[in-house]
């Protein structure tokens, strides 16, 4: 189980801080902190979260009300973040929402 991966299903509403390592995928309702110091992280089409995240990697295919900061971040098609990013590397795809500011690079 080195390299274990923790799955929040959809349903599952969590208010509070999350830390984690390895990868995690959500898929629910987080109302609080999301972080990891490298682990990547995976945000589903149906999960809203509202606070910041910080991960090695983030995948946002669901919602974000709060700040992004990662080594690598994606902004999926249909994806929303309403904040702000801080990242090394941004892919934003055709369709994906940003409100906010980004600041790319070291």
């Amino acid at each position: 189980m080195a390299n274990a991966t923790n799955v929040l299903a959809q349903g599952i509403e969590i208010t509070g801080s999350i830390k984690f390592s390895n990868d995690m995928i959500i898929d629910g309702k987080i109302d609080g902190e999301i972080s990891s110091d490298k682990g990547k992280i995976t945000i589903g089409e149906n999960a809203t979260i509202k606070g910041d995240v910080k991960a090695g990697e983030v995948k946002l295919y669901g919602r974000v009300e709060g700040t992004i900061e990662s080594d690598r971040c994606e902004l999926k098609d249909k994806s929303t973040l309403n904040g702000d990013i801080k990242t090394k590397t941004l892919n934003m795809e055709e369709g994906a929402s940003l409100t906010g500011s980004t600041k790319i690079g070291n």
